[in-house]
């Protein structure tokens, strides 16, 4: 059973940056990859972007791409989340979420972290 946590939410103005974190535990971690969601109440989480874990390619959704990067420090089981030049349209709860190896989908998630961005 893995545990993911996020920290590092909470009100930006527009243009601003954030670091999201989300840690990881569990009496083996060793995924697949690691992803950042988003949801916005009313909408389908949106997929924001990935890491593989034991590499370090990473996938970003167009919307974010060029301002969000994912990084991740395997000792410390934890993924991080730098958003810059933040704009409103960037407000939801932010999930982290962890990829098993050999499935398809991602099958552990945290519990969410509120980000708003004012304009």
């Amino acid at each position: 059973q893995v545990q993911l946590v996020e920290s590092g939410g909470g009100l930006v103005q527009a243009g601003g940056s954030l670091r999201l974190s989300c840690a990881a535990s569990g009496r083996t971690f060793s995924p697949y990859a690691m992803g950042w969601f988003r949801q916005v109440p009313g909408k389908e989480r949106e997929f924001v972007g990935q890491v593989v874990w034991s590499g370090r390619s990473t996938l970003y959704a167009d919307s974010v791409k060029g301002r969000f990067t994912i990084t991740r420090d395997n000792a410390k089981n934890t993924v991080y989340l730098q958003m810059n030049s933040l704009k409103p349209e960037d407000t939801a709860v932010y999930y982290c979420a962890a990829r098993s190896s050999g499935l398809n989908s991602y099958d552990s998630w945290g519990q969410g972290t509120q980000v708003t961005v004012s304009s």
